[in-house]
């Protein structure tokens, strides 16, 4: 016996229907949680200097909206910048081709989230495996440091030539770790979609 005319149809867009709403329920549990744990700020994609741009303008709107004093506001945005430089520069990631000298345009994921009186920034993105022992080579021991340390250290990099591989990246963590209110912290998780490739995720607490 033929099936009623249309029912192929109902079914499927049974099926559809019902696939929206288990995204949109995703979408609203992400969002609740996002807000309970008071995230400002939470972007993953690709970074390049237009996004760059346009994040910077809605952290500081949102930071002003909230009466967050300057020199916090001026730290938060500091750290924010050498975050989303060091996705353009060294995320494994890309949508252009690693010989390109600018303009690159790479992916990652970066949040702001409030905590009390401190901001809490996170940065994550996949680097390939044979960058793991450099960048960390260049992070541990600013975790050692005091602050007088860190200072001084911002003070002398900026007087010496950066390494060619760099790409500022060792004066972007001694930034990062001046504008912190404690030391940084970074992890490095395997990759679950690449095995050459190691997701770096580094944090500063402002």
């Amino acid at each position: 016996m033929a099936a009623p005319a249309g029912s192929a149809s109902s079914v499927t867009e049974t099926t559809v229907t019902g696939a929206i709403a288990l995204q949109y329920q995703q979408f609203q549990d992400f969002w609740h949680a996002a807000s309970q744990r008071q995230v400002i700020f939470f972007y993953s994609g690709y970074f390049s200097q237009h996004v760059v741009s346009a994040i910077a303008e809605t952290i500081k709107a949102r930071l002003n909206a909230a009466g967050t004093a300057g020199p916090t506001s001026r730290r938060i945005f500091s750290a924010f910048v050498e975050m989303s430089q060091n996705i353009m520069h060294y995320s494994a990631d890309a949508l252009t081709p690693a010989e390109q000298p600018d303009r690159q345009i790479r992916g990652g994921a970066f949040c702001i989230a409030a905590c009390g009186e401190r901001f809490h920034l996170l940065c994550a993105n996949p680097v390939a495996n044979d960058r793991v022992d450099a960048i960390r080579g260049r992070i541990e021991p600013l975790c050692a440091m005091t602050v007088e340390e860190i200072r001084s250290a911002y003070k002398t990099a900026l007087r010496q030539a950066a390494p060619e591989d760099s790409k500022g990246a060792g004066l972007g963590f001694l930034t990062m770790a001046r504008d912190a209110s404690a030391p940084l912290d970074f992890h490095f998780l395997p990759d679950s979609t690449d095995a050459a490739r190691t997701v770096f995720c580094i944090a500063a607490t402002i």
